[in-house]
């Protein structure tokens, strides 16, 4: 019996890599001493963020929850609503991290590679969701 793997899946797969991401270097900087921090807010040298709840750390929130809802399409619970929301959720995510990269890279702080497996992470999250919603739409088959 050979089963083809569920977009949902792969939602939820993508949703983990930009969680992960998150505890990457985001930003470096080579000023005083150098430093680097990461989405969440740690920081590590000279490289200061600003205080509060960011984007960084809605982007670590968004992904825990798109890891839910890609789940949901994956196991076939809720499958329209789920898919939807997870496109939703994961479009959000692109612009989090479009927005993330605008207000924290200017000279002489530069992006580091968590950003790009993050920015990478969310894009497959999109089109993958995108991809879930079709097959939703496709099959008629709306919850289980």
């Amino acid at each position: 019996m050979t089963r083809r793997l569920r977009p949902g899946w792969l939602v939820a797969f993508f949703a983990l890599v930009v969680s992960a991401s998150a505890w990457m270097p985001w930003l470096t900087t080579a000023v005083n001493g150098g430093g680097w921090a990461n989405a969440v807010g740690g920081t590590h040298g000279n490289l200061e963020l600003p205080r509060g709840f960011g984007a960084g750390q809605l982007i670590v929130l968004l992904s825990s929850t798109l890891l839910v809802a890609g789940a949901m399409v994956g196991r076939g619970l809720s499958v329209k609503l789920a898919s939807i929301a997870a496109l939703v959720i994961s479009l959000l995510l692109v612009a989090l991290t479009v927005w993330y990269y605008k207000l924290n890279v200017n000279p002489p702080v530069s992006a580091e590679y968590g950003l790009y497996v993050g920015a990478v992470g969310a894009g497959c999250a999109a089109v993958c969701a995108l991809a879930s919603v079709i097959a939703a739409l496709a099959s008629g088959r709306f919850h289980r």
